[in-house]
């Protein structure tokens, strides 16, 4: 008997707590900004569902951040049972469990609660209103019971209220109607009487930076990200964002972009250029078109655009289109470049003019392009590299090549790295070229060095190579070694070790070398010359025609002459 009349009790007093908040006359506007949140995964199965409200008229709203974790799209109902979609989410603290998304509004404003400036008092009374499509649904009363201080000075509430399940994340507010808490689930045992709040301004300052994209907690919500609230951290976060979303997504990014920021020309560029990535037909190449218009249209730089213009048209072409869209050509990207210089001649847009034009084989012409910008301050070894190039194309003499490599390394830092180890080994090509032999060893080794020993077969080659003509043949020698130890099925490395073996004197070697060719591939010619002419260094000419006859019974074209010198 005791027991039904404590739970009749139980029962009075929360049907008076229900009562009780009926009272203010705010409630019945402010509760139509409370809505319900249904979150779906990414098999457009149902997640989770729960509680939302707004605090705008133009669908920014807050809810707990473990009702969207997972989730790639949700829709909230409203009081009047209708749907919208969640346009993209704005901000998020897994530790505090809230977060603040945007709603894709149905009309022109929704009803939306007001933030309260001054937090409550220990002690007064609060009002937390529930979602409820029902006209008689009231909201429920309680008081402040604590407020402790976190992060940023906010407050985090611990309420003399009982809290239902479906009341996590409904907001909570003063007697005048302002809005200062979420409610959250209770972690404590005592749920029956207690429950906790977080502060309704810190949710607020959740938000979107230009370094969100690496956000895990806003990574584990597979719904679109708002962008920032600058245009500036906007377009640090499209740059964050373009290598890890897909091309339909990053799309979607610059689409907003662009729709909050008209005016900036680099939205339209950089949807050009991911257009451009995804184009398969002349009428997406239309909109690439279209989006270069409309950035030389919008920008007050006009030069930067023209520089951009260019390369997209340069990049199309090195791809060797077929067919070429419209007049898009390397003459088409020439003169959106020398429109950037003719506004503004910047050492970057004559280093593209020199790119285009190396492209059209107009060696000469990109050489004195080049040779501009290695007299300006962004002068670098990739600047130098290029005119070397366009100088050995234009089959000017190798010295003068080489000395412009000289420049190229000599701007490389010490001790070198593997950013300069290209630029190392082309000067050893060139060197060699040169007739610097020597030289080029000391570059092959220097190379060596900055890739910390990580090289292949055709780099002990090419070293041999230089060590032959410099007439280092032990280094020849080891090299080839190293150079077959690693690619042991290259015919060619044999070969050469035969030939430097038969230099110095060394026959026999060469035979053995030249025997474990033919176990690879017994009909493999050359091996059969270079064995007759270690056979006649060894006084062996009957051996020696007819490893010749050999080599001509498989096809030699080298060995006639052998014949007749050495064979009757």
């Amino acid at each position: 008997m005791r027991r039904r009349i404590l739970l009749l009790l139980f029962a009075l007093c929360t049907s008076l707590q229900w009562t009780m908040a009926q009272n203010p006359k705010w409630v019945e506007k402010a509760k139509h900004a409370v809505f319900s949140i249904v979150t779906y995964d990414k098999n457009d199965k149902i997640l989770n569902t729960g509680n939302g409200f707004f605090v705008s008229e133009d669908g920014i709203a807050l809810s707990d951040y473990a009702l969207f974790k997972g989730a790639q799209r949700a829709v909230i109902i409203n009081y009047e049972g209708k749907q919208m979609p969640v346009e993209s989410i704005m901000g998020a603290d897994d530790m505090y469990d809230v977060v603040k998304f945007r709603v894709g509004i149905t009309e022109k404003k929704v009803p939306a609660l007001s933030l309260s400036v001054v937090p409550p008092v220990v002690g007064a009374d609060i009002y937390l209103l529930p979602y409820s499509t029902r006209s008689d649904r009231s909201c429920a009363i309680g008081k402040v019971k604590a407020a402790d201080k976190i992060e940023g000075g906010y407050s985090y509430y611990t309420l003399d209220m009982r809290l239902a399940d479906k009341m996590v994340s409904c907001p909570l507010a003063t007697t005048d109607g302002q809005v200062f808490g979420m409610a959250q689930k209770s972690s404590g045992q005592d749920t029956a009487t207690i429950c906790y709040a977080i502060d309704v301004n810190f949710a607020m300052k959740q938000s979107i930076s230009a370094l969100s994209f690496s956000d895990m907690a806003l990574n584990d919500i597979g719904i679109k990200k708002a962008l920032p609230g600058t245009e500036e951290e906007a377009l640090v976060f499209l740059y964050m964002a373009s290598g890890g979303l897909s091309s339909d997504e990053y799309m979607l990014l610059l689409d907003d972009f662009i729709a909050c920021y008209p005016n900036n020309p680099d939205g339209y560029l950089r949807r050009a250029t991911q257009q451009l990535f995804l184009s398969k037909d002349e009428a997406s190449m239309d909109k690439v078109a279209e989006d270069l218009d409309e950035a030389l249209s919008v920008a007050s730089q006009k030069d930067d655009v023209y520089f951009n213009r260019a390369k997209t048209i340069y990049s199309y072409m090195l791809d060797d289109p077929d067919p070429v869209y419209k007049d898009w050509s390397y003459d088409k990207a020439l003169e959106e470049i020398r429109s950037a210089i003719a506004i503004k001649e910047l050492p970057v847009y004559v280093q593209t003019e020199g790119d285009i034009l190396f492209a059209k084989q107009d060696y000469a012409a990109a050489f004195a392009s080049y040779d501009k910008v290695n007299k300006s301050d962004i002068a670098s070894p990739a600047t130098f590299f290029s005119a070397a190039r366009a100088k050995e194309l234009m089959q000017a003499p190798m010295d003068e090549v080489l000395a412009i490599m000289d420049s190229c390394v000599a701007r490389c830092p010490q001790p070198y790295t593997e950013s300069a180890a290209p630029y190392i080994f082309e000067r050893a090509r060139i060197r060699m070229e040169a007739g610097h032999a020597r030289d080029a060893m000391f570059d092959y080794n220097a190379y060596f060095n900055a890739v910390n020993g990580n090289v292949n077969d055709l780099f002990y080659y090419y070293r041999e190579q230089a060590a032959v003509a410099a007439r280092q043949y032990q280094i020849a020698l080891d090299d080839l070694a190293k150079a077959i130890e690693l690619n042991p099925q290259e015919l060619l490395y044999y070969a050469e070790l035969a030939v430097v073996n038969i230099r110095v004197g060394r026959n026999e070697e060469a035979i053995d070398v030249l025997n474990k060719a033919l176990e690879i591939n017994p009909e493999y010619s050359e091996a059969y010359r270079l064995m007759g002419l270690a056979q006649v260094q060894m006084k062996r000419n009957e051996d020696a025609c007819a490893s010749f006859a050999k080599a001509k019974e498989l096809g030699d074209p080298n060995v006639d002459e052998l014949i007749k010198k050495h064979c009757k």
